[in-house]
């Protein structure tokens, strides 16, 4: 007997120990270019890329890009703007080209190198070389959402249903704790700049390349530990591009409790990136924090978020994914209603705030994903992850012109922060009346034991 089980024992244990291998090489692209989205996209760009392009605009405050003419303070939110509006034709693309060859990793490697290098390249935006920084911004973030497809698409098929929810938490814990530990850095250099001989400009210009450089530095870590899977697309299927999109989105028709699900994070997600996008102006304008007080806030946020997603993760096991983001929505809407009466001048409050939002920010992204994974058939992953990423990015204006309506009506940024509550309500409702269960059945997935 025990001749018969031993190879059979020491065959579970290695296949165990290459999904925990290939497992903890995925938390590391989260690692890697988080760094992106906090030093670079949260801080540093925006008031640099702004005062860049005013200092290349005429008399009248305008710059000309392809003869357009463009306040140059709005330069940088033209650039994002188009930026996402590229990522919605890319990503697409690039899902149903990894489920159709399967091949995965090269695409992952060149959307995340190509992302790296246009952020490394942000060391020579100086002088009046604004659309060299908005082409670059352009390039960075398309290639971030091309490689997030791609990443995300990867967690069905290292995490077994009851691993992940855990598994997609410390991806995100990950991705927030490098986010904090560069930031903390940057910060560090660019409040120093004198001691280290160098200008506040240039300061910045390495804060930005240095995100480009870890990105690409820690991407070979998952690119040596990932592996492609065979593709299960039969022969013949419609080669990607545009017939192959229109084909996907066809296929989600199939499943509707799928896309109900989609909905409800579109919801409630575009609260949560509001809130991320619009804190600081709270801060700054409504409460009259000065510029240290809100990158405190940020980096408060950035660990605290660990913490979260970690903790929520723990939670999931407990009670299920679904009951867990509907804990933390009914949070978001709490501490978001609470940030109505902050007093003025006061940055502890606003820490408070920071620390609320820190503790639900990243288990509510974390516990998304990976419930969102259970809902796709196999085979599809990235192209279904195109979809969930577009669901993301594709409405992402729509909280912010809540957000500035609200202000335009009113007058104030009280009443502006607190119409975000809507968001979270109603992506509650929503998400409360999709059978998750049933969802997963019909995705052909087997169901865990708690969702």
């Amino acid at each position: 007997m025990s001749t018969d089980t031993a190879p059979e024992t020491a065959t579970g244990a290695t296949a165990l120990a290459d999904r925990k291998r290939e497992q903890r090489g995925w938390y590391f692209y989260d690692w890697a270019c988080s760094v992106y989205s906090t030093s670079v996209l949260t801080v540093f760009l925006g008031p640099y890329l702004t005062s860049v392009a005013k200092a290349a605009a005429d008399a009248d405050g305008f710059v000309h890009p392809l003869g357009i003419p463009v306040r140059a303070g709005s330069f940088f939110a033209y650039t994002v703007s188009l930026s996402v509006i590229l990522s919605l034709f890319v990503m697409p693309l690039a899902g149903a080209a990894a489920d159709r060859t399967g091949r995965k990793k090269p695409l992952l490697a060149m959307a995340a190198y190509v992302g790296a290098a246009a952020t490394a390249g942000m060391f020579f935006l100086d002088g009046e070389r604004y659309l060299l920084g908005g082409a670059l911004l352009v390039v960075a973030n398309s290639s971030l959402a091309v490689s997030m497809v791609l990443y995300n698409s990867y967690l069905p098929q290292i995490a077994p249903v009851e691993e992940r929810d855990a598994v997609s938490s410390r991806g995100w814990a990950f991705g927030y704790a490098s986010g904090a530990l560069v930031l903390l850095a940057n910060l560090w250099l660019y409040t120093s700049h004198d001691t280290f001989g160098v200008s506040e400009s240039t300061a910045v210009r390495i804060c930005l390349a240095s995100a480009g450089v870890w990105w690409g530095a820690f991407t070979v870590v998952p690119l040596r530990r990932l592996r492609d899977r065979r593709s299960t697309h039969t022969p013949g299927a419609a080669a990607p591009g545009l017939r192959h999109f229109v084909a996907t989105v066809k296929d989600m028709r199939r499943y509707p409790l799928t896309l109900s699900f989609l909905l409800a994070y579109l919801v409630y997600n575009d609260g949560v990136q509001t809130v991320i996008s619009q804190a600081s102006v709270y801060g700054s304008e409504e409460l009259r924090l000065d510029q240290s007080a809100l990158i405190m806030a940020v980096l408060l946020v950035q660990i605290l978020a660990v913490v979260g997603a970690l903790a929520m993760g723990r939670l999931a096991r407990a009670y299920g994914a679904k009951r867990t983001i509907l804990g933390s929505l009914v949070a978001w809407a709490v501490t978001i209603g609470a940030g109505f009466f902050l007093p003025t001048g006061s940055p502890n409050w606003f820490f408070a705030l920071a620390v609320g939002i820190g503790l639900v920010l990243g288990g509510t992204q974390a516990l998304s994903r990976s419930l969102f994974s259970h809902l796709v058939p196999a085979g599809k992953e990235a192209e279904y992850f195109s979809a969930y990423e577009m669901s993301d990015r594709g409405m992402s204006w729509l909280g912010p012109l809540v957000f500035g309506l609200a202000y335009q009506l009113t007058g104030s940024y009280r009443d502006a922060i607190v119409s975000l509550v809507v968001f979270f309500l109603i992506g509650f409702v929503l998400l409360a009346r999709v059978p998750v269960r049933q969802a997963v059945r019909d995705a052909g997935n087997p169901v865990p034991t708690r969702i």
